[in-house]
């Protein structure tokens, strides 16, 4: 599933083992909708196993990435709760439960997230760069940066391929939430790409026309500050803004109403603010004819489009030039959506031949689905030789982490239970040995 020098590598993040149900993220409807409920964390890592086995079987390059530390004990120390862990735990729980359910949120499964990533084929020193999101917008994910830079830099670790940024300035101005609003166009993955980078909200001036019910979590300054990190120029990126109306409805990041691979863009009518000025500017800096894929509003209400996640999809090329495009169960669910895959997709003039079915309720019912669990990193043949750690899917790597997940993982977690001392004590010996079995290190804070 690559061309000629080039492969696009899907990372996912494994599932941690306090996958809980907090509704946490607010705009986020599934979220925020499933809160407080009893998640099962064993299922849920073996769902997020099997779908990136199935992939990997498949043909398509797939890699895994580290969940974080959690609970996050030393951010409940910072925040003046003291004692050992147990009662940090205790105190957390009594006098601000809210708090403890963030430090012990599972949200790094999402790793689309987890950083916006340019090949070395658009960047301007002829390396990959990467730059952890910043993920202001909610205390939750603000936790999660500096561990996301050490496993990245743990398996990306070359510095002869790779280049690692800071986070950008944890403020609303720089609000940064990773490669879910960035895409990258091109002809073949390694040929010159166009980066399409969707914000919300604009902090230094503006038109003020932003949404009015949730926050817009991207801001334009911190996707063009990017960019720049990247060394990409002018011609080489589209900035556009995410239409409020969908944010309002509870597309909280530009992958929830917008998928692109290739030349082709899979969007829903009010993914863009100005439509029809972002696919110009596109084609005009795009190096080979841009294949838009556009449902219309008639055809897929803005409900329907986030409660199935049918945007929220892996756009995926195969060798013989076709496209394969993966979604989550609840969009066969849906009868208006499962139509207008068929119309919009099977029956139309584009390069998706396929749509492949994948279970990831667990997750879906927390807010992500298919796309939100990977990171697209592409990669050269000599910078995927220079990958450390033991991250790409086989079938051996599968095995030992499904017996990794059964041995360490609870089958049911309500938000109660995240006050147990004993959770934290399985968490920090599961990710101990996690390290090893995937050799990156001592990613952890708890191991430096």
């Amino acid at each position: 599933m690559s061309d000629t020098l080039y492969q696009e590598i899907n990372f996912d993040g494994l599932v941690g083992p306090t996958h809980n149900y907090a509704g946490l993220a607010h705009g986020n409807v599934a979220s925020m909708r499933h809160g407080g409920l009893a998640s099962n964390p064993r299922e849920a890592a073996l769902q997020g196993l099997d779908k990136m086995k199935s992939l990997a079987d498949l043909g398509y390059a797939q890699g895994v990435l580290l969940p974080q530390q959690r609970p996050d004990l030393g951010a409940l120390r910072d925040l003046g709760f003291t004692g050992s862990n147990a009662q940090v735990l205790k105190a957390a729980s009594e006098q601000a439960p809210q708090l403890l359910r963030a430090v012990c949120s599972a949200s790094s499964m999402w790793t689309a997230n987890a950083a916006t990533v340019t090949p070395s084929r658009d960047s301007g020193d002829g390396r990959v760069h990467f730059t952890p999101a910043n993920l202001q917008s909610s205390f939750h994910r603000y936790l999660e940066p500096a561990t996301t830079g050490r496993i990245l830099g743990a398996i990306f670790a070359d510095d002869g391929h790779f280049a690692h940024h800071p986070a950008l300035p944890a403020t609303p101005a720089f609000s940064d939430e990773g490669a879910a609003n960035h895409t990258r166009l091109c002809d073949g993955h390694g040929g010159p790409g166009v980066h399409l980078y969707v914000y919300g909200r604009q902090a230094f001036g503006g038109d003020g026309v932003e949404p009015h019910r949730y926050p817009a979590r991207q801001t334009l300054e911190a996707s063009q500050a990017v960019a720049r990190q990247h060394g990409l120029s002018e011609d080489q990126v589209v900035f556009a803004q995410q239409h409020p109306d969908a944010i309002d409805a509870g597309v909280f990041h530009n992958d929830v109403i917008a998928v692109g691979n290739g030349p082709v863009l899979f969007y829903h009518e009010l993914a863009f603010r100005n439509e029809e000025t972002v696919l110009d500017e596109i084609r005009a800096k795009l190096s080979t004819p841009l294949i838009p894929i556009r449902v219309p509003l008639e055809a897929v209400s803005l409900e329907d489009a986030v409660s199935s996640y049918l945007f929220n999809s892996q756009l995926l090329s195969n060798d013989d030039g076709s496209m394969t495009l993966v979604v989550p169960g609840e969009c066969q669910e849906n009868e208006a959506v499962w139509n207008a895959l068929q119309n919009a997709i099977l029956a139309g003039p584009n390069p998706i031949g396929e749509v492949l079915v994948k279970d990831v309720k667990q997750s879906m019912r927390n807010g992500g689905g298919p796309a939100c669990l990977r990171l697209r990193v592409v990669l050269s043949d000599a910078e995927r030789a220079a990958l450390s750690g033991r991250v790409m899917m086989s079938d051996t790597l599968h095995a030992e982490l499904g017996d990794w997940v059964k041995r360490h993982y609870r089958d049911s977690l309500t938000p109660a239970d995240l006050a147990d001392p004993q959770l934290a004590e399985e968490t920090l010996a599961a990710l101990d040995e996690l390290t090893r079995l995937l050799k990156v290190g001592n990613v952890y804070a708890f191991q430096r």
